[in-house]
C-alpha cells in the first residue's frame, strides 16, 4: 500500500504527517509527502518530531508531480484553511489541521504533531482489517479510553471504516442500517455511569451468529458468552462480546418458526458451538 500525505507548502503538516506514519504504519506502507506549492521544511516541524523521537531532518519539500500522486492507493490532505491538492480517482480522507506556520510557534507545532499522530495511529489499526459480521442495525455513541483501538473493534464489528475521524472522535455512517455511531475519546476521565452499556447488532440467522463467533476468535475479540439460543424473555440466537473497554456488545438473530418449534420443555439455553470449542 501507497499513502500521499498533501498540503500546499509540504512544509509542516504533510511533512509531519510523513514522519509520524513512517515511525507508526508497518514498514510495508510506502509513505510520502508532497505540496501544490511547495516551499521548504519548516525548521519547528523536525524540532517538534525530534522531541517525538522521529528525526525528518533530511525530508524535502516536493511538488507532486515528483511522487506520482495518481499512483497512490489513499491520499491523506491536511489543510484546514487553504485549498488542498485533488486528484481524482484516488480514494482520500481529509483531516484539516490548522497551519502551524501561521502562530509560529512551537507549541503550535506540537499541537498539529499530537493531532497528527492521533489519527495516524487509528489508520494503522485499520489497514489491516479482517471482514466482520453483517449486521442489519446497530446504534450508539460511547465515550472510550483507547480512541484507536475501540475504533479498530468497532471498524471489523460493523464492517466499515468510519467515515471521519478526528483526535478526539470517530463517526461511523451506515446508511443501510440508519446508523450514526459516535466514538468519543474520555481524554483519562473516569467513563460516566451514564454511558450506554448494553450495545446489540442484529444479524440475519442463526448460521451468521455461529460465523459471527468464529470471525471474533480469528479477529481476537474477547467473547464473554459463545453462541447460543436463550428462549425466555425474547428469544434469540446470540453471541456476547465485550470491546476494548469491557462493554457487552451483544451480537444476535431473531428464531425463525422451525426454531421456536425445537425450544425444550425446560427452556435451557442451547449451546450453537462445541462444548470443546477454546475458550477466548
Amino acid at each position: 500500500m501507497r499513502i500521499l500525505f498533501l498540503c500546499v507548502a509540504n512544509s509542516a503538516r504533510s511533512q509531519m504527517a510523513e514522519g509520524l506514519a513512517r515511525a507508526i504504519l508497518p514498514a510495508s506502507v510506502g509513505v510520502a509527502s508532497a505540496g501544490s506549492k511547495p516551499g521548504s521544511v519548516h525548521p519547528l516541524a523536525v524540532e517538534a518530531l525530534f522531541e517525538a523521537g522521529i528525526d525528518i531532518a533530511a525530508q524535502r519539500s516536493k511538488p507532486l508531480e515528483a511522487v506520482a500522486p495518481e499512483t497512490a492507493d489513499l491520499i491523506v490532505t491536511l489543510c484546514a484553511e487553504e485549498v488542498c491538492p485533488y486528484v481524482p480517482g484516488v480514494r482520500r480522507l481529509h483531516w484539516p489541521i490548522a497551519d502551524p506556520s501561521a502562530a509560529g510557534d512551537i507549541a503550535a507545532f506540537r499541537t498539529a504533531r499530537d493531532q497528527i499522530r492521533a489519527r495516524i495511529e487509528v489508520l494503522a489499526r485499520l489497514l489491516d482489517l479482517p471482514d466482520g459480521p453483517k449486521a442489519i442495525e446497530f446504534h450508539a455513541r460511547l465515550q472510550v479510553r483507547d480512541l484507536a483501538g475501540s475504533t479498530r473493534f468497532y471498524a471489523w464489528l460493523l464492517d466499515t471504516w468510519p467515515k471521519e475521524w478526528t483526535h478526539r472522535h470517530a463517526t461511523f455512517i451506515r446508511p443501510d442500517l440508519a446508523l450514526n455511531f459516535v466514538l468519543v475519546a474520555a481524554d483519562g476521565a473516569d467513563l460516566r455511569t451514564g454511558t450506554p452499556c448494553h450495545l446489540g447488532i442484529a444479524l440475519p440467522d442463526k448460521a451468521a451468529v455461529i460465523d459471527a463467533y468464529h470471525r471474533a476468535v480469528a479477529f481476537g475479540a474477547h467473547v464473554e458468552k459463545p453462541p447460543r439460543t436463550t428462549w425466555k424473555g425474547t428469544p434469540l440466537h446470540e453471541l456476547w462480546l465485550t470491546d476494548p473497554d469491557g462493554k457487552p456488545i451483544e451480537i444476535y438473530a431473531r428464531l425463525a418458526p422451525e426454531d421456536l418449534a425445537a425450544m425444550p420443555a425446560d427452556q435451557a439455553p442451547t449451546c450453537l458451538v462445541p462444548a470443546t470449542a477454546p475458550p477466548v
